[in-house]
C-alpha cells in the first residue's frame, strides 16, 4: 500500500512540473491538477476502505506522511482555482483586498489550529495513535472536520489526516497568494512606467538605432552577453516604437560602406562637445 501511495505521489509531482504551474495560467493549471488527482486520489480512497494494515505503526504512516500530501495537493490546487474563479474584475486595490482576506483565512485556520499544528511541525509521536489511526464508526472519539466528498468516509479517514492536509496545502497556498500580491503590484507599476514613456521614440535613422544595437550586443554588455541581436532589435523596436525588422540587411549594408561605425563616432563627438561646452560655461 505504501509503495501504490508513493506512486501516485511521484505522477503528482511529475505533473505538476510538466504543466509549470505559474501565476498567468493558475486557473487553467489548477482545473487540470484537479481533474488529474481525483480519479487516483478515489483509486486509493476504494482500496484502503478494503484494506487491513498489518500494524498500526503502518496506519500511521499512512494518515500521518502518504495520504495528506497527496490530498494537500488536491486542496491545493482546487483552492487555488476557486480563488481565481471568484476573484473580482475590478481595480488593483479591490483585487488587493480580495487576496489579503484570503490571506486571512490562511491565519485564521493556524489560530484555530494552534495546539495540532505544534504538534506537527515539533514532529511529536505520542499523540500519533489518538490522530492518525481510524476509529470505529460512531465513537464519540471521531473528531469533527470540515467536510470533504473525499473524505467523508470514516474507513478512508482519521479526520486529522484532512487537518494536516490543509496546513500542508495553506503553507503552499500562502505563498501563491503572496506571489500573486507581488505581481499584482509589479503589473501596476509597469502600468504606470509605462504610461509615463510610451511617448518616447527614436527619431533619428533607423540604420543609426541598428548599429547601436549590434555595437551593445557585440560589448557583452547586454545580460552579460547572453543575449542574442533579434531578441536585441526586438526590444529596441518595443522600447523605442521603431520597426527593426529588416537589422540584418542593414547590417550587411554597415560592413560594406566606407565607414562603418559612422554613427557611434558622432556619438562619440556629440558626447564630447557637450562635456567640453559644460566645462566652458563653469
Amino acid at each position: 500500500m505504501k509503495r501504490f501511495a508513493e506512486e501516485i505521489l511521484a505522477k503528482i509531482d511529475a505533473e505538476i512540473l510538466l504543466r509549470d504551474c505559474d501565476v498567468d495560467f493558475a486557473m487553467d493549471n489548477a482545473l487540470y491538477m484537479v481533474r488529474f488527482i481525483a480519479p487516483m486520489y478515489e483509486q486509493l480512497r476504494e482500496m484502503i476502505v478494503s484494506y487491513s494494515f498489518p500494524s498500526a505503526e503502518d496506519e500511521i504512516c499512512f494518515f500521518k506522511e502518504l495520504k495528506p500530501e497527496i490530498l494537500s495537493k488536491y486542496i491545493y490546487f482546487s483552492k487555488v482555482y476557486h480563488i481565481e474563479l471568484k476573484c473580482p474584475d475590478g481595480s488593483n486595490d479591490c483585487i488587493r483586498e480580495y487576496l489579503s482576506t484570503e490571506l486571512d483565512k490562511l491565519t485564521y485556520f493556524f489560530r484555530n489550529n494552534i495546539e495540532f499544528y505544534q504538534y506537527i511541525r515539533s514532529q511529536s509521536t505520542h499523540l500519533d495513535h489518538f490522530y492518525f489511526t481510524r476509529k470505529p464508526i460512531g465513537t464519540s472519539t471521531m473528531p469533527s472536520f470540515e467536510s470533504f466528498q473525499y473524505d467523508a468516509d470514516p474507513l478512508f479517514s482519521t479526520g486529522y489526516d484532512y487537518k494536516l492536509a490543509k496546513i500542508l496545502s495553506n503553507k503552499h497556498l500562502k505563498v501563491y497568494l503572496e506571489n500573486r500580491m507581488v505581481k499584482l503590484n509589479n503589473t501596476e507599476y509597469k502600468t504606470v512606467r509605462s504610461s509615463k514613456f510610451n511617448s518616447m521614440c527614436f527619431t533619428g535613422k533607423k540604420n543609426a538605432l541598428i548599429e547601436l544595437g549590434y555595437a551593445l550586443v557585440s560589448s557583452g554588455d547586454i545580460n552579460h552577453g547572453n543575449i542574442e541581436i533579434k531578441e536585441f532589435m526586438e526590444y529596441l523596436s518595443s522600447v523605442f516604437n521603431i520597426d527593426l525588422g529588416d537589422y540584418y540587411d542593414a547590417y550587411i549594408a554597415m560592413k560594406e560602406r566606407k565607414d562603418q561605425t559612422a554613427y557611434l563616432k558622432l556619438l562619440a563627438e556629440k558626447l564630447s562637445k557637450r562635456m567640453r561646452e559644460d566645462d566652458n560655461k563653469r
